[in-house]
Order: C-alpha cells, then structure tokens, then sequence
C-alpha cells in the first residue's frame, strides 16, 4: 500500500499516536485517516466465523471491533474523513483501494 501511495506522489505520516487509532496512513492536509485492517484481526464478515474460535480469540476479536467503532465515530467527530481498507480488497484491487484514497484526498483538499 505504502508504495502504491508513493508511486502516486502522496504524502502521509504513519501511526500518529495524537489521532484515535493511530491511522495506518494521516494525510494531514487533507483530514483524510486510512486504516488497512488484517481480515482475521478486526473480523471481516465475523459473525459468519466467530462460532469457530475459542472464547478468547472471539472477545478479543469484538473488542478489536467495538475499538475500531469507536475510534472511527471518534476521527469523524474531530471532523477527519475516515476510509477503511481490508486486507482482501487491496491484495485483490490494489488499483481500485488506492482510487478511493486518492478520490477521499482530494475531495478534503478542495
């Protein structure tokens, strides 16, 4: 992702620790937090496969969506646009995921 960003002449800052969530990628001119979230990790269509797991990885998997929830009423509040990408859509449609960043950018900056 990181490339496809730089090949594109964007700039960003990764992780800010001042933002909710430490976005993956801040385009801080443009209010714009990016987050690439692993599939397993923030549970892609997780009700579909929850009752597979074990206790333990089933409420640290809600948690890390009831957080991820949070943090992005949160962005939104402080007025940030927030795009989520997942982990499938970019190993599938690198193009298509950084179009809709490039697209986020640029309707914030104009």
């Amino acid at each position: 992702m990181a490339a496809g960003l730089s090949s594109l002449g964007l700039e960003w800052e990764s992780h800010v620790r001042t933002l909710p969530g430490r976005p993956d990628f801040v385009f801080a001119a443009a209010r714009v937090a990016l987050f690439v979230d692993g599939d397993f990790w923030h549970g892609w269509r997780f009700p579909l496969w929850r009752d597979k797991l074990s206790e333990k990885w089933e409420a640290k998997i809600e948690a890390t969506r009831r957080r991820d929830a949070r943090n992005h009423r949160e962005l939104r509040r402080m007025g940030w646009k927030v795009v989520r990408l997942w982990e499938h859509q970019i190993e599938s449609d690198l193009q298509c995921c950084l179009a809709r960043v490039v697209e986020a950018v640029k309707q914030n900056t104009d």
